[in-house]
């Protein structure tokens, strides 16, 4: 069941009102893949712009914190942690983990994907003026828990 569109099909926010407070947690990851070169510069610490990681980690802790006004039907949300863990993976990709928690009534999944999502962004933003075929890719959601659809874990996280 969608739980966005109400009885007549039309788009809503979901109530929850009703719900209990629990803890949530969720962590969800991106992944950048781009020339062998610029990950070196990267990782290096060779971009004029400067750290492109602390760039991203800080734009996807700002995103996650932002997600309601992105999202048209999702709650404000009173985040208690927020972290981005961004990495080089092998010769030529990136990968972003982040993981949103509160104690509230509603889930923190899209925070989780907007931060990811936010923090690819902007590595491709740091780096499009010397690598423009950039791909962003496997926007996913790795695990979540609490509430009362209970936990979810991707089978080959």
């Amino acid at each position: 069941m969608l739980t966005h569109l109400d009885s007549q099909g039309r788009a809503n926010m979901v109530d929850v009102t009703d719900k209990a407070v629990t803890f949530r947690e969720a962590v969800a990851e991106a992944r950048v893949r781009m020339l062998p070169q610029t990950l070196q510069m990267i990782v290096s610490g060779g971009h004029p712009k400067g750290d492109v990681f602390a760039v991203a980690r800080i734009a996807g802790i700002q995103a996650a914190k932002k997600t309601s006004d992105l999202i048209p039907l999702c709650h404000p949300l009173m985040l208690t942690s927020v972290k981005v863990e961004l990495s080089a993976e092998g010769e030529d990709s990136v990968r972003i983990v982040a993981r949103c928690k509160l104690s509230g009534q509603t889930g923190v999944e899209m925070e989780a994907l907007t931060a990811a999502s936010v923090a690819a962004l902007t590595i491709y933003d740091m780096c499009k003026a010397v690598d423009r075929g950039m791909i962003i890719e496997g926007v996913r959601v790795l695990e979540k828990s609490g509430g009362k659809s209970g936990d979810y874990r991707v089978a080959d996280a």
